[in-house]
């Protein structure tokens, strides 16, 4: 016999996981959600939260580091200090305030929160390993994987000694002279960035011949000009071939070998399914890859075993899994939902940052669409101007004969605020006409996006 019983059982309160339990638990559903570690998933203890907090610290430090050689617009400052053991119980401070508003969203909600790791018994029953070393067994109607991913590990690169994952990096209690990141991805360049700043000496190693290849070239050209600046040395084609100690042996494409030595090792190559901890494998459920096959209801091939967020596949990103979340819960409340949405906004939190909505120029051309494209630099912006942040531009594609948004690129400081606007417009079916003849309001960034709209309908003001 169980011990608990429920209608809908959630395994992993991450982004995905807690929004489910939260939005059924709401409908009337009798909800149950285990989790081992701390409410909010990867995300919000270990991953995004603190990681943007630990950019912001790094950006103020060297913002204010250089206001001590002057600037262009007349403020000096003293040589700024940095008690990095305060920056990193402030960062603290954020996710636990962040982690103790979920659990109360979840008690408030009338979900039941249990602390403890899953283990799969069959579809329907979970084992609970309980964090006071007790065992119970959960039986469900219907249940839903959420348990998310965990940090790639490089066979000649293992975890340990100066070797870390971007947990590790965040973990940190003092700010390493040297630092190799292994994985020019987003994870690794953010990262990267933050450490430069706060003044550590950063060397990017990545296999493929450019950082961030999941972008174009016209995208990622300011924050490699960016990483320059920063002194951040670039190695690209070049692979690790072993690490002893703190010291890399590194293999280029030409062939060459290269020695460095680095306090630490920070790699960012991915991120993989997590599903041997709770014996998904148990399921035997159909898989794509390395991932679990779902249907638009988020169905996997088992009769109510549903699947959200990174163990279904890309894009790995929070808000996908939370939109997920959502409609698992509506589905098992009884309401008639599917996945129908147009674009997932994707944000590179680089200097400048990165915002992908909806299709590249490249995508909708092999997609067979004729397009026309409009594109207005920051340069021209008056606002980016006011803060020094005009580096950049606002990228639109459109069907060219509707003047239908297919999607919007940016790249900016600031542009990740502008990424709700742009997956608003696309969900909306918006025409370029539709955003150049709406009042923007002056002087701001978002202006950008009415200007290359603009560009697209023919009737461009500031360019």
């Amino acid at each position: 016999m169980a011990d608990i019983k429920c209608k809908l059982l959630v395994v992993g309160a991450g982004p995905g996981g807690y929004v489910c339990a939260i939005r059924a638990a709401g409908l009337g559903v009798d909800t149950v959600i285990i989790e081992d570690q701390a409410p909010g998933g990867t995300c919000l203890n270990v991953g995004c939260i603190p990681s943007k907090a630990l950019i912001h610290a790094a950006d103020e430090f060297h913002r204010l580091s250089l206001a001590n050689t002057g600037n262009s617009f007349g403020i000096t400052t003293a040589q700024p200090t940095l008690d990095f053991t305060q920056t990193i119980r402030w960062k603290d401070g954020i996710v636990d305030k962040l982690n103790n508003g979920v659990t109360g969203l979840l008690r408030k909600s009338g979900a039941k929160l249990i602390n403890g790791r899953a283990e799969f018994i069959d579809g329907k029953t979970v084992r609970v390993h309980g964090s006071d070393s007790t065992t119970s067994t959960v039986a469900c109607e219907n249940v839903v994987i959420a348990t998310g991913s965990k940090a790639v590990e490089l066979p000649t690169v293992p975890f340990g000694g100066a070797v870390i994952s971007s947990s590790g990096a965040l973990s940190l209690s003092d700010v390493p002279e040297s630092l190799a990141v292994v994985g020019g991805g987003y994870i690794g360049l953010e990262l990267g960035t933050a450490f430069a700043k706060l003044g550590t000496r950063v060397m990017v190693i990545e296999a493929a011949a450019s950082v961030l290849p999941q972008y174009d070239t016209d995208l990622t050209k300011p924050v490699v000009k960016r990483l320059a600046e920063l002194g951040i040395e670039v190695l690209t084609g070049t692979r690790v071939t072993s690490v002893n100690g703190n010291a890399l042996e590194l293999q280029r494409a030409d062939g060459e070998s290269q020695s460095f030595t680095a306090g630490k090792i920070l790699v960012t190559v991915g991120r993989v399914p997590e599903l041997q901890r709770c014996a998904v494998d148990e399921l035997k459920l159909t898989m794509d890859g390395a991932y679990i096959a779902i249907d638009s209801r988020c169905q996997t091939s088992m009769r109510g075993v549903f699947a959200i967020g990174d163990v279904t596949g890309e894009p790995m990103l929070a808000h996908r899994a939370m939109a997920q979340g959502q409609l698992v819960a509506e589905v098992v409340a009884g309401q008639n939902r599917t996945w129908d949405k147009q674009c997932i906004p994707s944000v590179c939190f680089t200097d400048p940052e990165i915002v992908t909505v909806g299709l590249s120029t490249a995508q909708a051309l092999q997609a067979d669409y004729e397009v026309t494209v409009g594109m207005f630099p920051l340069q021209a912006n008056g606002r980016a101007m006011t803060m020094e942040c005009d580096t950049g531009f606002v990228r639109v594609v459109a069907e060219k004969n509707s003047g239908v948004l297919l999607g919007v690129q940016a790249v900016g400081q600031h542009v990740s605020e502008l990424s709700a606007a742009f997956a608003l417009a696309i969900e909306m079916g918006a025409c370029a006409e539709d955003i150049a003849a709406t009042v923007h309001a002056h002087p701001t960034i978002g202006e950008s996006f009415a200007e290359a709209c603009m560009q697209v309908t023919g009737t461009a003001l500031h360019i």
